[in-house]
């Protein structure tokens, strides 16, 4: 299937009307082409109905194995990325945060989930102190590294490490986007980095009108 990849130098080719290529990462990107988008009025990418991201069960920063299923009644926004991510990871977390702020109550109906893709270096106290910083209502996933080659078919995420200046230094480039699903614990969005928090806001509102709270 294709896979969504991003970047600092992030660049949009627009195709076919039913076909968005997107490339980048936290360093350079790869091209892959996106899975088609349906004509709807959200602004990410409409992917309901997809038959991939559909099952992700990792442990958390304490050990304890969390999955899709038990967000349902509120929004997910799960995002794959890592602690030492310079621009994009920080960036989509805070953007996240931003959303939950502005949503007022509806705030505690959306769940972050951030899912990383260096385990080596993201210890689980790393990892809680990292999303910490974005404040609450954000759960930090970290995957055994055969865990982290399943997920990341199971969610078509490009991830591949790019040696750094010195020895045994290195960032990730990787799949900058996320995954949004709905009340029902549906995949149906993907949010493009760079998209804007107003974006993410309307589309989240529009997921939560369409269901009352669990």
């Amino acid at each position: 299937m294709d896979r969504f990849l991003t970047s600092r130098r992030a660049v949009v080719v627009a195709g076919a009307a039913a076909t968005l290529l997107a490339l980048a990462g936290c360093n350079r990107g790869g091209d892959s082409s996106t899975p088609s988008a349906t004509v709807s009025g959200f602004h990410a990418v409409d992917i309901t109905g997809a038959d991939y991201a559909g099952k992700l069960e990792l442990p958390d920063t304490e050990g304890k194995l969390r999955k899709l299923s038990e967000f349902k009644g509120k929004v997910t926004v799960v995002f794959f990325g890592y602690t030492h991510c310079p621009d994009v990871c920080p960036g989509t977390l805070a953007e996240l945060a931003e959303v939950k702020r502005a949503l007022g109550a509806d705030g505690e109906r959306v769940q972050g989930v951030f899912v990383t893709l260096d385990p080596e270096r993201d210890t689980a106290e790393l990892l809680r102190a990292y999303v910490g910083n974005f404040g609450a209502g954000f759960v930090a996933l970290r995957p055994e590294p055969e865990q982290l080659k399943a997920v990341a078919r199971e969610f078509k995420v490009f991830y591949m490490k790019v040696p750094g200046k010195t020895e045994g230094a290195y960032t990730l480039d990787h799949t900058a986007g996320s995954y949004i699903y709905d009340t029902q614990g549906r995949v149906r969005l993907f949010s493009r980095y760079g998209g804007g928090a107003q974006a993410l806001a309307d589309d989240i509102k529009k997921l939560l009108a369409q269901s009352a709270p669990a």
